[in-house]
């Protein structure tokens, strides 16, 4: 699954923010609290409906929002590392 099929934009819910799969849990959540330092498994804690490519996919809309042209969203399969194009 494509990881940004994920993140949804929908102007009824929480004013149009993206938000992970149609959930009321937006991006900007997410990346907050890794931010803040809270780590995958406390926010799959914290919110039991999201899943762990949840977590992946707002990482990478935050990424690609910030620089669309250099962030590969789709490493190869025998990639260990995502390149930086």
């Amino acid at each position: 699954m494509d990881l940004l099929s994920r993140i949804t934009h929908d102007p009824d819910v929480m004013g149009g923010r993206p938000c992970l799969r149609g959930l009321r849990v937006t991006v900007g959540t997410v990346v907050g609290l890794l931010a803040a330092g809270h780590s995958s498994e406390e926010i799959l804690a914290a919110y039991p409906y999201l899943e762990p490519e949840d977590i992946q996919a707002a990482l990478s809309y935050a990424a690609w929002r910030s620089d669309p042209g250099c962030h590969r969203l789709n490493p190869p399969a025998t990639s260990r590392f995502w390149p930086v194009t």
